[in-house]
This record gives C-alpha cells, sequence and structure tokens, in this order.
C-alpha cells in the first residue's frame, strides 16, 4: 500500500546526505534477570528478530518516481529482511562505557539505505559489569523524539514478571489489527484529495498570521526571545560538519534539579538548561573561543495554544520553538539560571497567544537559516540563527522491563547538522534525568569533557541555591 510523505518528512529526506545522516537514535541499558546465564544477550537477539508481525511503519522505504509524479510516497519493502536490521554486537575489552559510546558513536555517524525500511537495532553485550545495551537509529522522517520515547514505552512493562512483551518493531499481541493500521494508509489516487484538505485547514486558520509574524519579528529585532533570533554569534558549533559523530551520555538525580528549581522558583528545564549553559561556556572557555555575546539555543516545548478550529482537533496543545538566551556572558550561575528562567516565561509568553498552525509557521520560521544557510553554502557569510539545540523529552516515571530485564538507563540521540555541530538531548526515567550529546567528532573537539563541565554546574548550582 502506497502512503505520502508529509512535507516535513520529506524535507528530512531530500536534506540528508553523507555528512548529515537524518537518523535520531536511542541507547538502552538493561539489567539481566536475577538468575540469567551467559546464553541470556543472545537469547535476547533472538527474542529480538523473531516477531509474528512487524509494525508498518518498520517495513515501508522511500520511493519515488514517474508513477508517483516525482513526489516522495512510502512502499512497503517487498524484500524485508529482519537480519539486516536487527544485529548482534559485541564489545572489545575492557568492555568500558567507554567502549559502548565508542560503538554507538561509529553506528550513528552511518546513512541509512533509502532502498530498505530507514531502521537499525543493534544488541550489545560485552559490558564489564554483565548489562545488555540496545542501540537503535530510525529516520527522522519516520519519527520524532517524542514519538520514539512513546513507542518505546509502548513495548515495556512495569511488571518484572511479564514475558509477552514483543520487540519495539513487533505488533503487540492486544494492539491494534492489520485490517486496523490498513485503514489508516492511503493510496496513490487519494494523495491530491489529503493535500487539499490539508490546505484548506491552512488557510482558515492563516488569516492572524501577517500580525503574529510582525510582532514575533519585532521581537526578534529587539533581541527579546520569541521564535527567531538574529542575536546569535559565532561559535565554532556553527560550522561545517563532516559525518563522523562523538556520542557522550550521563544522567542526573531528578530530585537534584528538582530541588535547585524549589529553592530558586524556576523549572526543571530552566535548571537543564542552566546546566548546558554554565557547561557550554567552561567548554568554550578552555578552547578560548567564548563570545562576548550570549549564545543562543533553540529549544522545542509544549504550549496550550489559543484554541481555534485546529486546535481544538488537537486539544488545545502545540509544539513549538523558542530561542532562549544562554545567559553565556555571566559568570555567576544563579545569575544565568534567572536569565534563562526569565527568556523561556517571555518565549512561550509571546508564542501562548497563537493558534497552532501560527505556531509551527513561526518556529519553521526561525528555523530555516539553520536550513537554507548550509544548502546555500553560506556559513560565515550569514549569522547563525542559533548555536545550539537543547530538548528534553519526558520518559516513564517509573520502573520498566522488557520481558524481566530491568531498564537501567536510557539516553537520546540526536542530529547534529551542517552550521549546528551540537545537539543536547535529554530524557527523564525512574527518576534520573539522562543527557544525551551528540555532535561532530571534528568540529566539535573532546566532546565527552561536556559530561564533567556538567556534573561541576550542577554542584554549582546547589551552591549558589544555598543546598
Amino acid at each position: 500500500m502506497v502512503s505520502p510523505i508529509d512535507p516535513t518528512s520529506a524535507a528530512f529526506l531530500l536534506a540528508e546526505k553523507r555528512t548529515m545522516p537524518m537518523h535520531v537514535g536511542g541507547l538502552q541499558l538493561f539489567e539481566k534477570p536475577e538468575g540469567a546465564d551467559e546464553s541470556y544477550t543472545r537469547e535476547m537477539y533472538d527474542r529480538m528478530r523473531e516477531v509474528d508481525e512487524v509494525r508498518p511503519l518498520f517495513l515501508r522505504h522511500p520511493h519515488r518516481s514517474v508513477r508517483t509524479a516525482g513526489k516522495l510516497v512510502w512502499l512497503p519493502d517487498d524484500q524485508f529482511d529482519m537480519n539486516h536490521h536487527v544485529r548482534h554486537s559485541a564489545l572489545p575489552q575492557p568492555g568500558r562505557i567507554r567502549e559502548l559510546l565508542d560503538l554507538v558513536s561509529r553506528l550513528h555517524g552511518t546513512r541509512l539505505a533509502w532502498d530498505r525500511p530507514l531502521w537499525e537495532a543493534h544488541v550489545i553485550e560485552g559490558l564489564a559489569d554483565g548489562r545488555v545495551a540496545m542501540y537503535t537509529k530510525i529516520h527522522h522522517s519516520l519519527v520524532d523524539g517524542v514519538s520514539a520515547m512513546r513507542l518505546m514505552q509502548s513495548t515495556l512493562s512495569t511488571d518484572p514478571d511479564r514475558r509477552d512483551m514483543p520487540a519495539p518493531w513487533g505488533v503487540p499481541t492486544r494492539g491494534r489489527s492489520s485490517k486496523a493500521v490498513a485503514r489508516t494508509e492511503t493510496n496513490l489516487a487519494e494523495l491530491p484529495l489529503a493535500a487539499f484538505r490539508s490546505a484548506l485547514g491552512i488557510t482558515a486558520d492563516a488569516a492572524g498570521m501577517p500580525g503574529a509574524l510582525v510582532r514575533t519579528l519585532t521581537r526578534g529585532v529587539r533581541n527579546q526571545t520569541s521564535a527567531v533570533s538574529l542575536h546569535a554569534p559565532r561559535t565554532l558549533f556553527n560550522s561545517d560538519i563532516t559525518g563522523s559523530r562523538r556520542f557522550a551520555a550521563q544522567d542526573w538525580p531528578i530530585e537534584r534539579l528538582r530541588g535547585i528549581g524549589r529553592a530558586t522558583g524556576t523549572t526543571i528545564n530552566d535548571v537543564v538548561l542552566a546546566m548546558c549553559s554554565g557547561a557550554v561556556r567552561t567548554y568554550l572557555s578552555e578552547l578560548d573561543a567564548l563570545p562576548d555575546a550570549p549564545l543562543v539555543a533553540m529549544v522545542p516545548v509544549g504550549l496550550n495554544a489559543k484554541q481555534s478550529h485546529l486546535a481544538s482537533a488537537e486539544g488545545g496543545n502545540a509544539v513549538g520553538a523558542v530561542m532562549v538566551q544562554m545567559a553565556t556572558d555571566r559568570a555567576d550561575p544563579a545569575e544565568r539560571l534567572r536569565a534563562i528562567h526569565a527568556s523561556m516565561k517571555d518565549g512561550k509568553d509571546a508564542l501562548s497567544s497563537m493558534t497552532p498552525t501560527q505556531i509551527m509557521a513561526m518556529s519553521a520560521i526561525g528555523q530555516a537559516p539553520a536550513i537554507l544557510t548550509p544548502l546555500l553554502r553560506m556559513q560565515g557569510v550569514l549569522r547563525p540563527p542559533y548555536n545550539l539545540i537543547i530538548s528534553n523529552v519526558p520518559g516513564p516515571r517509573t520502573t520498566h522491563y522488557w520481558n524481566g530485564a530491568r531498564l537501567d538507563g536510557t539516553y537520546p540521540l540526536s542530529i547534529p547538522i551542517n552550521g549546528m555541530a551540537l545537539n543536547i538531548t535529554c530524557t527523564s526515567y525512574d527518576g534520573k534525568m539522562g543527557f544525551g550529546l551528540t555532535g561532530c567528532r571534528r568540529t566539535v573537539p573532546r566532546l565527552q569533557r561536556l559530561l564533567g563541565f556538567l556534573d561541576d554546574e550542577v554542584a554549582a548550582l546547589e551552591q549558589a541555591a544555598g543546598i
């Protein structure tokens, strides 16, 4: 069955090249069930491969031809080979986290081929502490970070004794039937009608766009927080990248971050941003590359948008992007946290009066220079719209298991792009906040040092808050 590819997903596909793979990923660490023997990892790998039915999402690949009028569409893979997508790997001695992150970094730098479904999973053994790791990657045209987290959570259980959980690409036993899934797909004859309906919805909601655009651009010109930034300084992050990747990961107890927030009247997300601000400030200072002007981070946020016919259809919620001033020009951690809190609040207030369509349009306008600048080869000529991306994806709050194996930690991997060589993504799980730092290995040297700087910043914020 042929399915249309929406414009956003098509953009992720068309922007991809060797130096800029457009897939997101995840690294999960599992504690083996009590009494498991040395063959457990092999059994886990076999269980991952042997699924009764594969979800349609994991069976399709992009295609375009004369028959599709040159448009990108999804086609099911009629030669699907599970052994290609699910693989078994082992770490070299001594099996430290360092060896694991080196392997994951290499795997994350390799593009996914269009002639197959755009995903891979690697079950990894050889960790000295006996845990089993699983690295997965899936093209951003198929899922975003939130969708990937929900997909992972749907295949886990809070019951340590449950043994009927499928792999993430397997259809759950009590899930939707294949007929129900098929009804959500579209054939080629329906594509023009679907596009027409989408155009009608956007046109009806766009009447207030000029006023919203003027307000947003005015805030950008005045260097006030909004969806558009015009004042980001140039940094080493805003350079051409290679296809080589470096991934670093660590987690911190959420209660420590929450304690800082309670003592300072800020949110956990503000504290996460302040950690990143202080860490990046120290990192750039060591390289003698800290600009005088504060860095700007693009931060995706969930908003309660103004009600409209489109907002009602989506429950009144929308996701937008706020360009947050990171206060990296300030030496005091308490001052940085206060400035970030104010910047986030201003940005949310600026977007909250808009409809979901307007929020999406403003966010697209704000991010367009980051995409167009490398395409036009204008790095170093145009000022970057922002310096790095920092996102926070909520995950399960309680301990989860996969067929008796306890999920011990989960860390997201994201997408560096030309002109944006560093991406920091966080996810919460079971009382911990896991940080995943993905960067270009050559453009961002010694990326792993940022983990130590993040830890130093937590302690500095606690001291500043009087904890």
